[in-house]
C-alpha cells in the first residue's frame, strides 16, 4: 500500500536559505527560514500554521470555520475559507478543543454564511505565507492583509486595510468540535482597550480563559450581540460577539494586541503590559524570530539538500510547540483544584500529551531544554499536590484522562537519573508511588491484584477497556519507579516495582506468541487475532502492542523463544501487509506491514533489530521512514503530530539514534541523514556525529568510531553525548556486519 498520501501542492512561505557546506557560526544562520509551518496541515498531521513563541501559551492561528476531524487544529490546507484568527490551538492531538478569543477583520458589507461557518472570507495559498513565529494571509473578499506574530502570552495581529468602512469582530460565542461555550463576557476599558473572558467545556473541563486586547487605533463604535446559553433547559451563561467599527484609509494598518491568562482579566492585563507594551508589530516579530533562531540553533546540521534541512528544522520546531506555558508573568496560574496558585522562580506548564511524548519528545528536551524539563517536573509535582495524582494528559490546568498509563513518571525519573533540576527527588518518588497505587483509577487495583488488567471486569472510571495496553503501560511505568527508588536507596520500593514491571509476562500467551487479553479467571481471550483492532488494545492491534516492553527487551526475546524467533517475528512485523480490503482505523497510517508509524506504540520497534544483531534492518527501515513518511509538503506527516512526538522521533532518528527505553540513558544507533551534525549542549560542550559518505544509497553503517577509536556498542549513552564526544560513521550502500559484540 502507499506509505503516504501523495501531495504535489505548492506551499508559499518565506524563501529558504541555501544550505551551506559548513555552518560554523550559528548566530549567522537564520534557522527560522528553514521552518515550514504548513507541514502537517493536510492529511492526518493536524498541525496549525499560525504564530507562536517556543512553548508559548498563545497559539495564534487561522481557523477555517468548519468543524470535523480534518479541521481539529482549526486549519485544514485544502480548505478555502478563513472565519477567524483565534489564540489557542492544539498541535496534532486529534482532540477538538480551544479556538479561544477569535478575531475577524472585514470591510462592509461582510460575508456571512449559515452556521457553523458564519462570517468568513475566501483566501488563496498563493497569498499566504508562514515561518517560525509569523503567519500572513490576504482575505480575498475584503482585500485585507492579515499578519500574525506572538510573544509567550500575547498574540499580535496587524491588519492592512483598503479605504473602507471596516470592522473587527471578536467572537466568543462560536464553539467547534468538542468545545462548548458556557459563558463569556466583553467590556470596554477605554477607546482602544477591551477585556473579558470565555468559559467553556470540552476536552478541557471547566476551561477558563481571560483576555485583554489593545487596538492601535480607537474604535469608532463598539456593538455587543449577546444571547442566553441554555443547558438542560436552564440558562447557564451568556454568549457574546463584539463588533468594533473603524474608518480606514488605503493601506492603513491597525494592530490588535491580545494577552491571555488562565487566572483573571487583571492577569491578562499584566501579561499585556509586560510583554507587549508598544504598538510595534515588527519589534515583536523580530524578537520571536530571534527566540526561535536561538532554540533551533541548538542542533546544527550540514546538508546539501534544502528539503532535508527544512524537514529537520520543521520537526525540531514542532517538537517545541508543546508543552505550553501556563502561568502568568507574575507566576499565577489556575490549578486542577480550581484555585489560583503562584510559582516562584519557575514556570508552570500544561498541555502534556504524555502517552505520546514520554517516548522521544521529553528525552529530547533533556539535551536541549534542561531548564524547561526541571519546570515541567515541578509542574507535575504541583499538579499532584492539587489533584491527588500525577497528570495523565494535563491540559488548561486540568486533567482530561485521555489515553493510559501514568507517563509523567518516566519524565520525572528520566530527569532525576540524568541529574537535571533542583526538584525534591524524595517527594517526587512519593508522588510516583502514590499515583501507581490508586486502586480505584483505571484498573490499577485489578492490575495489582491479578498482575494484569482483566478484560472482562468493567472499570467505571472511563468508558474504554484497553486492558492489554494498560497492563503493558503500567508495567513500564513501574519499572521507571523502581529505577528511581533504587538510585535513592529505597530497596523496598525498588523491589516491589521491579516485580510489578515484569507483569508484562502475565499477558504473554506462548500458544499464540502474542500479548493477549486475559479474564479474571486467568483465561486468555478466545478467537484472538493480532490483526484485529479491539477494545482491549489502545489505538493499535496485537502486532503493534506486542513490543511495548521497552524496559526488558532481552526478557521479551526470551519469552518469544530466543533471538532467531524474535528476529523472525520482527521481520513479519514489517512484511505482513494488511489485506487490500481491510478497513484500517484512522490512527493506523504510515504502514509498513503491520508497523504503523502514524501512531506512537510502533515508534521504537524499528530499533529492536539491534537487539538481535541485525542492525542493517534497523538502518534500512529507519531510512525508509525518514525519507518516505516525512516530506516538505502540507501532507508531509503520516499521522497526528501529537504535541511533538512524531517530530521528535524524526529529530532523534535523523541524528542517528533513538531512546528505545526513554529512561534507560542509552540510545540505539540507527542510520544517519547528514554528513555532519552538532548538538550544542548546556555548559558549552558540543556533541558531534560525522558521516562523510552518507547519502540516500549509503544508508548502511560499516564501522563506528568514538573519539577516533573503534566503537563496539549498538548504542550511544547519555554521558557520551553530554561529554561532547565525537562519533564517526563509515557508511556504504550494502548492509554491513554488526560493529558491536553480540548482545
Amino acid at each position: 500500500m502507499n506509505l503516504i498520501k501523495s501531495c504535489c501542492l505548492f506551499v508559499v512561505f518565506s524563501s529558504f536559505l541555501a544550505c551551506t557546506s559548513q555552518v560554523s557560526d550559528v548566530k549567522s544562520v537564520s534557522y527560522t527560514e528553514f521552518v515550514n509551518p504548513f507541514i502537517g496541515t493536510d492529511f492526518t498531521g493536524n498541525t496549525y500554521p499560525g504564530a507562536q513563541a517556543p512553548f508559548g501559551m498563545v497559539q495564534l492561528s487561522p481557523d477555517n470555520g468548519l468543524p470535523g476531524w480534518d479541521r481539529i487544529s482549526g486549519y485544514f490546507y485544502p480548505d478555502s475559507t478563513i472565519a477567524g484568527f483565534s489564540h489557542t490551538h492544539l498541535s496534532g492531538t486529534g482532540a477538538g478543543d480551544l479556538y479561544d478569543i477569535s478575531f475577524m477583520p472585514v470591510t462592509l458589507p461582510y460575508k456571512e454564511a449559515e452556521a457553523p461557518l458564519g462570517i468568513h472570507s475566501l483566501f488563496s495559498h498563493s497569498e499566504e505565507s508562514a515561518s517560525a513565529g509569523y503567519y500572513q494571509v490576504r482575505l480575498k473578499d475584503y482585500n485585507i492583509n492579515v499578519e500574525l506574530t506572538a510573544t509567550e502570552r500575547c498574540g499580535i495581529q496587524r491588519y492592512t486595510f483598503p479605504k473602507a468602512d471596516a470592522a473587527v469582530f471578536l467572537n466568543l460565542r462560536k464553539a467547534m468540535n468538542w468545545d462548548f461555550t458556557n459563558d463569556s463576557h466583553i467590556e470596554a476599558v477605554d477607546s482602544v482597550t477591551v477585556q473579558g473572558y470565555r468559559y467553556s467545556d470540552g476536552w478541557a473541563r471547566d476551561q477558563r480563559l481571560y483576555f485583554r486586547t489593545r487596538f492601535s487605533k480607537p474604535f469608532a463604535a463598539m456593538q455587543l450581540d449577546t444571547a442566553a446559553i441554555e443547558k438542560e433547559g436552564k440558562r447557564i451563561g451568556t454568549s457574546v460577539i463584539a463588533r468594533f467599527d473603524f474608518q480606514t484609509k488605503e493601506g492603513e494598518q491597525i494592530l490588535v494586541s491580545t494577552a491571555i491568562s488562565g487566572v483573571s482579566m487583571e492577569g491578562a492585563a499584566r501579561n499585556l503590559a509586560a510583554e507587549v507594551p508598544d504598538d510595534d508589530f515588527d519589534k515583536y516579530l523580530a524578537a520571536v524570530q530571534d527566540d526561535w533562531n536561538e532554540q533551533l540553533s541548538r542542533i546544527e546540521i550540514k546538508c546539501d539538500d534544502r528539503d532535508e534541512k527544512v524537514k529537520f528544522y520543521t520537526a525540531l520546531y514542532h517538537s517545541m510547540i508543546a508543552p505550553t506555558i501556563y502561568s502568568d508573568v507574575d507566576g499565577a496560574y489556575y490549578g486542577p483544584d480550581k484555585q489560583v496558585h503562584r510559582v516562584e522562580g519557575w514556570t508552570n506548564y500544561s498541555t502534556f500529551s504524555l502517552w505520546d511524548t514520554y517516548r522521544a519528545a521529553h528525552p529530547l528536551y533533556t539535551f536541549i531544554e534542561p531548564e524547561r524539563v526541571n519546570d515541567m517536573v515541578k509542574s507535575f509535582l504541583a499538579f499532584f499536590e492539587q489533584n491527588g495524582r500525577l497528570p495523565v494528559w494535563n491540559f488548561q490546568g486540568g486533567e482530561t484522562d485521555m489515553m493510559i498509563g501514568y507517563h509523567s513518571v518516566p519524565v520525572i525519573v528520566d530527569a532525576y537519573l540524568k541529574g537535571i533540576g533542583d526538584f525534591d527527588a524524595k517527594k517526587a518518588l512519593e508522588a510516583c508511588v502514590a499515583t501507581a497505587n490508586i486502586d480505584s483509577y483505571r484498573g490499577i487495583g485489578l492490575y495489582k491484584k491479578y498482575g494484569y488488567v482483566p478484560y472482562n471486569v468493567t472499570d467505571q472510571y472511563n468508558s474504554e477497556n484497553w486492558s492489554l495496553s494498560k497492563t503493558l503501560e503500567y508495567a513500564y511505568d513501574d519499572y521507571c519507579i523502581a529505577r528511581m527508588a533504587e538510585k535513592l536507596g529505597d530497596k523496598e520500593v525498588a523491589d516491589e516495582f521491579y516485580k510489578r514491571s515484569r507483569n508484562y509476562r502475565n499477558v504473554y500467551n506462548p500458544v499464540s506468541s502474542f500479548m493477549q487479553p486475559r479474564d479474571d479467571k486467568g483465561e486468555f481471550i478466545r478467537n484472538f487475532s493480532p490483526d484485529d483492532y479491539t477494545p482491549h488494545i489502545c489505538e493499535s492491534n496485537g502486532w503493534q502492542y506486542f513490543w511495548s516492553v521497552q524496559q526488558d527487551i532481552d526478557g521479551l526475546i526470551v519469552l518469544t523463544g530466543g533471538k532467531e524467533r524474535f528476529a523472525q517475528k520482527l521481520d513479519s512485523m514489517f512484511t505482513y501487509n494488511p489485506s487490500a480490503d481491510d478497513e484500517l482505523p484512522i490512527f493506523s497510517t504510515g504502514m509498513i506491514g503491520q508497523y504503523a508509524h502514524g501512531n506512537e506504540p510502533s515508534h521504537h520497534v524499528i530499533y529492536l533489530f539491534n537487539a538481535v544483531d541485525q542492525p542493517w534492518k534497523t538502518q534500512k527501515y529507519a531510512a525508509r521512514v525518514m525519507r518516505e513518511l516525512y516530506l516538505n509538503t502540507p501532507a508531509g506527516l503520516c499521522g497526528n503530530e501529537d504535541c511533538g512526538q512524531m517530530s521528535a522521533w524524526y529529530v532523534f532518528s535523523a541524528m542517528g539514534f533513538y531512546p528505545v527505553d526513554p529512561v534507560g540513558g542509552k540510545y540505539e544507533i540507527g542510520t544517519l541523514l547528514y554528513p555532519e551534525m552538532k548538538m550544542h549542549l548546556p555548559g558549552g560542550k558540543t556533541f558531534t556525529v560525522l558521516a562523510p559518505a552518507v547519502s540516500k544509497e549509503n544508508c548502511y553503517i560499516q564501522s563506528v568510531k568514538l573519539n577516533g577509536k573503534n566503537y563496539d556498542k549498538s548504542y550511544i549513552t547519555h554521558e557520551q553525548i553530554m561529554d561532547g564526544s565525537v562519533f564517526e560513521f563509515e557508511m556504504g550502500d550494502k548492509p554491513g556486519q554488526a560493529w558491536y559484540s553480540p548482545r
